[in-house]
Order: C-alpha cells, then structure tokens, then sequence
C-alpha cells in the first residue's frame, strides 16, 4: 500500500513542493506562485459572500421579504469560479511539478497497490496534503486534478493533514460489526438558522445508531450548558462520531471556537481535555457543519483525532442541511466518510449547482496520517451474514451445479465413475477381502445352456428344465435356493413336476431346502407371485426383483409379507435361518439362549403341513428367541430411512446404499453355467460348498431374459466389474446380468456391508462454506488457491479410504467443481496482478522518454 505526503509551503513568491512516499522516496519540485490566485480566490471569495448573504436566506430577518438583488450574483459566482479554477489549474499543470505528478499518477495502475489508507477504492490513490500559511490552505486543493494527463486508471484524491501533529490516534481503532455507532449531537446558536433539517438528517440514522442530542435551550444558563457538553463529550462509554451545527469561526489562538448560545462561543481549548477523554474513548470521527472550520480541523487533528470533516468558508443554512443529507446518506450505506463525502459534493456538483453555485468547493476532509477511514459496519445478523453471500457469477455458477447434482442421470454416471475409482484404489492398495470362499453361488441358465436342453423358447423358462436343476442342487445338499423366475403363470404339465421337485427338496432330512421366489410388482396387476399350486408361503419365502439402477433394495418401513421383500434380503434371511444359526454350536442343558447359542428346535423350518406363513415364523423366532428386529437384521441402513423415502418426492436417492462393484466378483459369487451344474457329479469343486451356500438360479445373458420385455435382465457392465473383468482377462463379457447384481446384493447383507452414499448436494454445502471463507480470509492470495488444492486433493484421498473402513461413499467431483468456483477467481486476480506490475513497468518508461 502506497501512501503520498505532498507538502506544500509558499516563501515569499515561490512554492515549494515537497512528494514523500515508501521508504524514504521523495521528491521536490519549486515554482513561483503567481498573485493572480490570491487575487482571483479573493474575488470568488466576495462574491460567493454576496450571493449567499443575499440570493438566499442566511440569517432570518426580523420581519418581511428580501428584495431582489440588483446585481446577478448567480452569473458572477459561475464565472468567478471558473476563473479562480483555471488559474489555479493551469498553475499546477507547470512543468516543474510534471515528476510529482508522473509518480502519484502512475501508482493508479490496476492490481499494483491500493495507495491510501484503509476504506478507498481498488484503483484510488491517496494524497495527504499539507499546506502553509492558511492563505494556501484556503485554495481548493481538492478540485486538482492530478492525473488529467496521464492514461491511467482510478481516482487520485486529496485528504488534508495538517502541518502539526503532535499527538497520536488509535490507527487501527474502527467501528466494531454487530454494534450500533453512538453520535453526539452538538446543536449551537441557532440565531438565523434552523436545525430542523439537522436533526432529521441525524435521526435517519437510528436503525443503526444511538444518538443523542446536547445544546442550548431558552432560559438555560451558560455555564449549565457549557458543562453539559462536557459531561457528554466525557461519557464513559465513549461516542463514534460527533456533530456540531450552528455558527463557528477561525481563531488562531484556541483552535476555534463554536457559537453555543446567543452571545456566547466555547474554544476547542476549553473542552481539549473531555475531547482527549472522548478520543480515548473511541471517538473516531467529529463533523463540523459550520463555517470556517480550517483551525478547528488543525486543532483536533493536533489533539490525535482520526479524521475531521469541516467548511473551509462560510456555509449557507440551507447548503449545510443539503449537504448533511447526503453525507449522512453515505454513512448509512456503508460507505466510509471519504467515500461519503466526495459523494456530497458531487452532489452539489451536478445536481444542485444552479442551486447552489460553488458549494461543491467547500467542504474538506482532514485526516491523522496513516489512520483508517471511518466507516459504520453493517449491523444485524442479515449483515453478518452478507459476506457469506455469493457474488452474482458465483451464484449463477452454484445454481447451474445445483441443477447438475439433482439430475439422477448424471447422479448415476458420477457415482459410476466414483465406483471404478474405488476399485483402482482398491486394487492398487490390495485392501480386497480375505475370504475362502464366496457365500453365493450363481447357476447362470446362459444360451449353451439353453441350447443343450433344447428349448425352443426360453420365455417362459421351462418348468422341467428348473425341476431338473432343482433336483440337482437337492441331490447336493443345497439349503437355501432362490430362483430368479416369476412363476406367476401356469404351464400344464411341467408345473406339476416342478412342484414334486420343489416338495421333495423341502421334505428332505435332515438338511431341508428352503427355496426363495421370485415376485415382482407390475403398475397395472399389483403383486405378481408364485402359482400357489408350485410352491406355498407356509413353506417358502418370496421376494421382489424389481431393480432400481445399482441401488441396494431395501426393507419397506411399514411390516409387510415377504413377497414385498426384496429377493437379495430374503435370501440373506433364509441363510441366517437355516445356515449361519444352524451352524452354531447347540445350546447346554438349562442354558438359556440369551448366551448367543441356539436351541436348534426353536428354528422355524419349512414344512408341508404348516398353517402360518413361514416369513411370520421367522420373525416371530427373530424377535423371541433373539431380540432381533428382523428389518435390521443385517445393517440397521437395510431398511428404509424416513429421509430416503422422503427424497423420493423429489427425485432424489439420499442415503441410499449402493452396490458395491469396487469387489471383484469372484469374491461375491462362484459362477457355474445350469449345464456344467448338471453335468457336474456331486463332488464336483463348485459343489463341494453348497451346504454353506445359497444358490440362485438366474438367467445367465440370454437375449430373451427378461419379465416384461426381452433383454431387460441384461445390463450394460459396471464400469468398476468391466475394470475388473480386464485385469482378470474376461473381456469377452457382453452382460451383466441382473442375477448377478443380485448375487453382490445378498453379498452385501450377509456381510453387514451396506455402502451409504453422502448426497453430493450436501458436500457441496459445505464446499461453499469453505471456499467462500477461503476466498474472505486469503482473498487475492495464492495461498488461497494452494489451500483449495491441498484441502480438495486430501479429501479426495481420505473419502477413498472411508469408503473402505467406514462403508461412507463422500463424493468428490462436484464438490471439487464448487471449490473451483471460487478459487478461480483468485487465479485470475493473480494472473491481471503480474499482467498489471509489467504494465506498470513498460508505463513508468514511457513516462520517463515522453519526458
């Protein structure tokens, strides 16, 4: 940040010109001053005195109307002032200050620095001016328009200092976010004026302030009143800013003095030390709305105030209000007194000067060296919150990734992708499961199947042909058997075989089959389930097949039959039942179940002759015998969370599990063709673990498979299976079939290993929160950008590892696109800043050889 001290002193007929900057730069520059400033500024002066004093009210008169003025004062004044201005442009314009103003103007290029204190613009430079005698310090510096020649960017602004400054400020002292400012109001003398428009102009300010009103009433005693100022200026809990309206004056001496009453006046000497009290404090800004404030500005300044805002010349009651409006107006806004004053006067610029001709010229801004521009923070929590707001790009850019992230296509095509990148990480990192053998095994009817029985039409799939291969499992002791076919319609015939084959299976001792069907639910004929003639719900399971895009299937909330059960959790439950419980040892005698073991009588088991549904059975053991809510068997996500089922109103899968493909499959299924099955002896390798197995018998690619239409059961593969199949060189797969999506399913619950996907929609939440502190805390900062990058790259490899350990899916694409939202723009900053310092350089030479 670049800061400009131009000192300016005039001995005898020359001025001197003394530029100050950084570390010890300097330059200096002298010139004559010419007397046709002193002479034009004192015409301008008399004649803004008499249009002020006469074209409007100044002081109320005791009775009656103002004459109109013989002479148009209106007229002079413009003209006066365009002369005095010329003069004193031309003037500066001198040869002999061209250095001065290269430097002051080139420090305006964009991105280089923001030269100034604290509060001004990106591009705004400014200049602390300091003048000597008063003579000079009354020209209108502020109209000088340093970087008229120069092609450069910004505003270059002068704010006055004065000479002597022997006491410190509290420079970093601002108006604390969340608090309302305190204003004191001084209203003085009011002989020929009104305060009414004052005081409507500080009361506009009581949403944000507290404000408080000191000065002379009728019958008041001046010594009353003089205290009661300085009781208020001492108040312990100290004032942001002070006001004073009313009539002041110049005094060399005292520092000024204010019109309190009629006839009577207090010096800022007087109240130097509840002044001192009141800076110390917190008083970080005083307004003089009176005339002649030059020495009252000095003073204060002197006495370590942050900033002054004063009159230079006598102000018109009515200018002052209209000034005081619009300045107030700023304040209000956030924007900082500077900001806010430059405001008000381009105000009485271009909107009033028909009105009030060179009042723009008048006030000034004083500034303690190096302190920071007041300005009232917003206040309330909608203000606390704004900065966390985003700019109009950034919430465009947030809306669109919104929109992006509720698509379910693009949901499916990420999480795809999200999947294959765990399988790598799994494969590189060799976190694969360590099991002997898989608890699944596929009996895939596939074309040479089909083809070697002979059947001509594999829709619907022959009842004889499932006889066969069920009396196959049977002979080898299979005990859970699930078939993923809807026998929903009868075949003459063949379902009478297939339902001997059925019944012998279940009757078999001592190892029962216990046999899971397929049901599915179509929009227009409810339920579809098995044919009561081939299999009985006293004495087998059910369980729908409907698949939704490598998604887990889940228990329903409400209790329900097993036919609405999902097939991959009925078969994990028939292995609970008739396998892993069996497997236990029994229990002692007088031992009671609680322990852990079984009494294996208690087990429900399939039989001809049962009167109940045989899924009630189970659920009645689970609860009595095991204090087991049979929906949460497995994992308590199994079933359906509320907030799941609700998202389903919108479109959306929140908190789904998914299926975990980054497995290989050959540690979730052995998969053996329904022909080699019945080739097969019965101590064939494949078969030599059915007791410990549950078995599916599932379409195996055909063209034909399918409930609805042909190719339904037909996937295109996972891209995670497909990279799988690769490194195991399968690449000769064309499907994957929906048995085997079936088979990773019942994996998935037999194993208590349901993978919970976090909706990206909610990282993304949280990627805002923290790109948007990024860019407020490191804005305009590289480090910002590295931060993104390392934050966004960690959590990339921390989200592959919780997938592992934790069963958490976090996602990391689009939360990763919303981080780059923001730290883009920080990118682009810093590249324009580079561009900016070498144009900086090839402009700085320039300006040297056009010299």
């Amino acid at each position: 940040m670049t800061i400009f001290r131009l000192k300016i002193q005039r001995f005898s007929q020359n001025c001197l010109f003394e530029l100050s900057w950084g570390t010890g730069q300097q330059l200096s520059a002298t010139l004559n001053y010419p007397e046709s400033i002193a002479t034009l500024y004192q015409e301008w002066q008399r004649i803004y005195l008499s249009f002020y004093k006469l074209a409007l009210r100044g002081r109320v008169e005791a009775s009656g109307s103002i004459a109109p003025p013989p002479i148009d004062w209106h007229a002079r004044l413009i003209q006066a002032e365009a002369r005095l201005l010329s003069e004193f442009h031309h003037w500066l314009r001198s040869a002999e200050l061209f250095e001065i103003r290269a430097e002051i103007a080139n420090s305006r290029l964009p991105g280089v620095s923001e030269s100034g204190i604290v509060g001004s613009q990106h591009l705004n430079v400014n200049v602390f001016l300091t003048c000597h005698p008063i003579e000079i310090e009354r020209l209108p510096w502020e109209s000088w328009e340093i970087g008229a020649d120069f092609p450069t960017l910004g505003e270059i602004r002068i704010v006055r200092t004065p000479v002597n400054v022997r006491s410190e400020t509290n420079i970093n002292q601002q108006h604390k976010r969340g608090k309302k400012v305190r204003i004191l109001a001084i209203l003085g003398d009011d002989t020929g004026l009104n305060f009414q428009g004052d005081r409507v102009a500080v009361r506009s300010l009581y949403r944000i302030a507290e404000i408080k009103f000191v000065g002379w009433q009728p019958g008041l005693d001046i010594v009353e009143l003089k205290a009661n100022i300085c009781q208020a200026l001492a108040d312990e809990r100290g004032w942001d800013i002070l006001f004073f309206a009313g009539h002041s004056n110049e005094t060399v001496m005292t520092g000024g003095e204010l019109a309190i009453a009629p006839d009577a006046c207090i010096s800022i000497s007087e109240i130097k030390a509840q002044l001192l009290l009141a800076k110390d404090r917190g008083l970080k800004f005083a307004l003089f709305n009176s005339c002649c404030g030059l020495s009252i500005a000095n003073s204060l300044i002197d006495l370590g105030l942050s900033q002054v805002a004063v009159m230079r010349e006598p102000i018109h009651n009515q200018v002052a209000q209209v000034f005081l409006a619009r300045f107030l107006q700023g304040l209000a806004q956030h924007k900082d007194v500077q900001d806010s004053l430059i405001a008000a006067c381009q105000y009485l610029r271009l909107e009033k000067s028909l009105t009030y001709p060179s009042a723009c010229l008048v006030p000034s801004l004083f500034c303690h060296p190096g302190a920071v521009f007041f300005q009232i923070k917003p206040y309330g929590f909608r203000e606390f919150i704004k900065p966390l707001l985003p700019t109009r790009i950034e919430a465009i850019a947030l809306l669109a990734l919104t929109f992006v992230s509720l698509s379910l296509s693009v949901q499916d095509w990420l999480l795809e992708k999200r999947v294959l990148a765990q399988a790598i990480y799994r494969d590189l990192t060799g976190q694969l499961p360590t099991v002997a053998m898989p608890k699944v095994l596929l009996v895939a009817i596939d074309d040479k199947s089909i083809r070697e029985a002979k059947i001509s039409n594999p829709k619907p799939m022959n009842r004889k042909y499932l006889a066969s291969l069920i009396d196959k499992l049977s002979a080898s002791s299979a005990r859970v058997v699930g078939i993923d076919y809807l026998l929903d319609r009868p075949h003459e015939g063949s379902d009478r075989i297939l339902s001997k084959s059925i019944q012998t299976a279940v009757q078999k001792q001592p190892d029962p089959t216990w046999f899971v069907f397929a049901s599915v639910r179509d929009d227009t004929e409810g339920w579809l389930k098995v044919l009561p003639e081939i299999a009985s719900p006293n004495w087998s399971f059910q369980g729908h097949i409907n698949m939704v895009h490598w998604y887990m299937r889940l228990v329903p909330e409400e209790n329900s039959s097993s036919a609405k059960m999902p097939l991959a959790y009925m078969l994990a439950l028939a292995y609970h039942l008739n396998i892993e419980s069996r497997s236990q040892p029994p229990l002692a005698v007088n031992q009671k179940s609680a322990t852990g073991s079984q009494d294996l009588s208690q087990l429900p088991s399939p039989k001809l002759d049962s009167k109940t549904e045989l899924f009630s059975e189970a659920i009645a053991y689970l609860n009595r015998e095991k204090g087991l809510n049979y929906k949460t068997l497995f994992s308590p996500s199994s079933q359906l969370q509320p907030i799941t089922s609700l998202s389903y109103d919108w479109g959306q899968m929140w908190l789904q599990p998914i299926i975990d493909f980054s497995i290989p499959p050959e540690y979730i299924y052995q998969h053996i063709p329904a022909w080699k099955l019945l080739e097969s002896k019965v101590n064939f390798p494949n078969l030599q673990h059915l007791k410990q197995q549950v078995v599916l018998i599932a379409p195996g690619g055909y063209s034909e498979a399918g409930v609805i239409r042909d190719g339904e059961d037909n996937f295109k593969i996972p891209a995670a299976v497909s990279y799988w199949f690769n490194q195991r060189r399968h690449n000769q797969r064309r499907y994957f079939t929906g048995g085997e999506a079936h088979a990773y399913m019942i994996h998935h619950f037999l194993n208590k290993r349901l993978v919970v996907p976090i909706p990206d929609l909610w990282i993304m939440a949280l990627a805002i929160l923290l790109g948007k502190g990024a860019a407020i805390v490191l804005a305009r900062r590289q480090q910002a950008v590295w931060l993104l990058l390392i934050v966004t790259a960690t959590y990339g490899l921390i989200s592959l590892q919780f997938y592992i350990t934790f069963a958490l899916l976090f996602p990391w694409f689009l939360p990763a696109v919303t981080l780059a939202i923001y730290a883009l723009p920080i990118l682009v900053k810093l590249n324009q800043k580079k561009f900016v310092k070498d144009l900086r350089f090839s402009g700085y030479s320039l300006l040297k050889d056009s010299k």
